[in-house]
């Protein structure tokens, strides 16, 4: 299910979607905690399972991994983090491979369930997908049961992502069938949407996150590669995450309201990797 503060970021992170992040010379995070000197992931960054191209093993993060989630501003580079999770569409191939000789992992953020007016693809997207207002700017709900429709699309962005060396994706706004999207929307509807955005993204070599859905994890954990979930803790239903870190695979939680006291302790606990952002999901972080 979509909180009310995902929104909020996504509303913010609207306002800057036409400016490419900078060049990879450092900028400042804004003096938060969290920005040191570049790290070399080792096994914190992760293993590989097989199914990718050709054979290939494909990358996924460990438990426990470092993580930076950065969707506005100038990109820094100089966080602490073993994995970076990024804009797709500004995110350039040159950056993605600056990262990789730095020893990171990045992640492509792409939204698959909702329409963008503000992305460079709008135009494939045929006027009877296009729901209710999902509450921010230039955003609408998709019908997802249009898979005919919508699996093109979602393939192009991310073979736009495999292109660039990303070695995974973060699909968003796959939790429609908990909202008011305009489409009557079932439970059902959603795994198999849920799981064709998987296989789409395993068919490039890609890792695939499920973000947050947390309702449907005890179906989909065997189809995603690892968890990003937003205020679990706020919202007391970190636990509906465990069977990712049962299955060895990691949460990547952010918190954006609480002291890192309200959640760090039971996030070292249950082995999830998270931090304390803005909303606007700029530079800053804090991690515990």
């Amino acid at each position: 299910m979509l909180k009310p503060v995902s929104g909020a970021a996504r509303a913010l992170r609207l306002l800057i979607c036409g400016v490419l992040l900078s060049a990879l010379a450092g900028c400042g995070s804004g003096g938060g905690a969290g920005v040191g000197p570049s790290v070399r992931p080792g096994g914190a960054s992760g293993g590989g399972i097989g199914g990718g191209p050709g054979g290939s093993v494909r990358w996924r993060p460990a438990l426990g991994t470092s993580w930076q989630w950065q969707l506005s501003g100038p990109l820094d580079t100089r966080v602490d983090a073993a994995v970076y999770d990024l804009d797709g569409f500004g995110t350039s191939a040159a950056q993605v491979a600056a990262l990789h000789a730095e020893g990171r992992r990045v992640v492509c953020y792409i939204s698959v369930g909702a329409y963008e007016d503000f992305r460079p693809d709008r135009q494939r997207f045929p006027s009877l997908l296009l729901g209710r207002s999902d509450g921010w700017p230039g955003e609408r709900w998709l019908d997802i049961r249009r898979l005919d429709l919508l699996e093109p699309i979602i393939a192009a962005r991310f073979a736009m992502c495999r292109d660039k060396g990303f070695d995974g994706v973060e699909p968003d706004n796959v939790d429609g069938y908990t909202n008011d999207t305009g489409f009557p929307l079932t439970a059902a509807d959603q795994l198999a949407f849920n799981r064709a955005v998987a296989a789409v993204a395993h068919r490039d070599g890609l890792a695939v996150a499920l973000k947050n859905d947390l309702d449907q994890v005890p179906q989909l954990v065997g189809d995603f590669d690892f968890s990003v979930d937003e205020q679990c803790a706020e919202y007391q239903e970190c636990d509906q995450l465990l069977p990712f870190t049962a299955a060895g695979k990691a949460v990547l939680e952010a918190e954006y309201d609480l002291p890192g006291s309200a959640f760090c302790p039971a996030a070292r606990r249950l082995h999830f990797s998270a931090m304390l952002k803005h909303l606007s999901l700029d530079a800053w972080r804090r991690p515990c």
